[in-house]
């Protein structure tokens, strides 16, 4: 068995759990609900950075960082690799953009939350909201990978980064801004393991 640590509001917590499902391992995954906010003490047993998501494999190796984990979810569980050879560098320069673009918008979110709106005018703040406005524009304009019967890196982080800026910053991600980017996130959220680990 294996044990993540995780609360339900972080987008990096959800593509690790979709990854997981995607590769069979949900039944072999024990979820642990932690808090990294306010020192965590059995989260910070396991790893000294106080972050989340963390994997404890069966081994007992504590693996931080989602597409770390993802990485090795991908080793170790069935069906197909969610990086396939043959498209390796596309797959991954796409999840290099929609995994900024949750970083950027996670940072807002709690920015917000410890130093309220006044947040969004520090230069580290300006510097976020320009990036998720870049790269909202950028995917709107080249449209993310068509969706597959079975997903990939990119469309996993995609449409969870996605998700994450609609749940947290919905005023950042308006419908008639990016008609393409909600039409493909509404058909991307009806597949069954985004289904399942929606925000809440």
């Amino acid at each position: 068995m294996m044990q993540l640590f995780l609360n339900t509001t972080s987008p990096f917590a959800r593509v690790v759990r979709v990854v997981a499902l995607e590769k069979g391992l949900a039944d072999q995954l024990t979820l642990v609900s932690a808090d990294p906010w306010n020192h965590d003490p059995a989260l910070l047993a396991v790893h000294p950075q106080l972050r989340i998501p963390v994997l404890i494999t069966p081994e007992g190796s504590a693996i931080a960082e989602s597409l770390l984990i993802a990485q090795y979810l991908d080793m170790v569980g069935t069906g197909p690799a969610l990086v396939p050879a043959a498209h390796a560098a596309a797959v991954l320069a796409r999840t290099s953009v929609a995994y900024g673009l949750m970083e950027a918008a996670f940072h807002v979110v709690i920015g917000r939350k410890y130093e309220g709106m006044q947040a969004d005018t520090s230069v580290m703040g300006q510097r976020r909201l320009t990036s998720i406005g870049r790269v909202l524009q950028q995917l709107e304009s080249a449209s993310p990978t068509p969706l597959a019967d079975h997903a990939t890196l990119d469309t996993i982080t995609t449409a969870v980064a996605l998700d994450y800026v609609r749940f947290r910053l919905p005023a950042l991600f308006a419908t008639q801004a990016y008609p393409q980017l909600h039409q493909w996130l509404n058909q991307a959220q009806q597949q069954p393991h985004l289904a399942h680990t929606r925000f809440a």
